[in-house]
């Protein structure tokens, strides 16, 4: 499977890059399709990416009111609850910038785990226009156990073919276990899908991951059916790649640079 790494200095750097990379997909759906549809990842590496989407020059190069957010996965809890992605990226970027509420379609946590994965995989659904979803770019984090979204290793939910969002239970660090996520056939329909990575703790990880391009994490699963793969992560990060033998990583499927 071929996908793009990017490798970057730092952190900051990588919420730069990611900020630009967001901005040159909505513009180009927006100039295609009129409008751009993006899937929120939560965590603590995107929060910089929002916040520099909600100030210039990002703010003003893209046009709100043709952007529409959703989630790729939500912990079950209230909206305003410190552990919803939602309200990250409600505090960071949504707050701050001119997109209608209707286009925010968040994962309604509050409600009983079932019925929002229902609630949430109907509005999508509604959407767009079938039980086929096409966003036009997923961003997604990676865990230490190789999870991504809240797809966990050898979760039922890997195996799922049709529904669009399920719920799972996950222990995961002090995280809250209840979570409503989009399923791999959601996330690889998707015309771009953007993995961010920071940090030497996930050095071993993403060795890992890269390593096997189709393993059986569930970040080895997400392999776009006609779309882009891209995986930027910073130096930290990358810092046991070369332990695989550095041509491994100048092959034909995978460009690396450096910005």
């Amino acid at each position: 499977m071929e996908f793009e790494m990017i490798v970057v200095p730092d952190a900051e750097a990588l919420a730069r890059s990611g900020a630009q990379r967001f901005v040159r997909s909505a513009q180009q759906a927006i100039g295609s399709r009129g409008r751009f549809t993006a899937a929120l990842s939560g965590g603590s590496t995107p929060r910089a990416l929002y916040r520099l989407l909600s100030e210039e020059p990002f703010r003003s190069e893209l046009p709100w009111e043709q952007v529409h957010l959703f989630w790729g996965d939500e912990r079950c809890v209230p909206a305003g609850d410190p552990g919803s992605n939602y309200r990250m990226a409600e505090e960071t970027l949504i707050s701050r910038v001119p997109i209608p509420p209707g286009n925010v379609h968040r994962v309604r946590g509050e409600l009983p785990p079932e019925q929002a994965a229902r609630a949430y995989a109907r509005d999508l659904e509604e959407f767009f226009c079938g039980p086929r979803t096409r966003f036009d770019l997923v961003l997604l984090g990676l865990g230490s156990d190789g999870h991504t979204a809240s797809l966990f290793p050898e979760s039922p939910v890997l195996e799922e073919t049709t529904r669009l969002a399920a719920t799972v239970e996950a222990d995961y660090e002090d995280r809250p276990a209840c979570r409503i996520t989009l399923t791999l056939p959601a996330i690889n329909t998707s015309r771009q899908i953007l993995f961010l990575v920071s940090g030497d703790s996930k050095a071993e990880i993403v060795r890992q991951v890269l390593s096997e391009p189709g393993g059986p994490l569930p970040a080895q699963q997400v392999r776009p059916t006609a779309g882009q793969l891209t995986w930027l992560i910073d130096e930290a990060a990358a810092n046991r790649l070369e332990e695989d033998g550095p041509k491994r990583w100048n092959t034909s499927r995978m460009g690396t640079s450096n910005l």
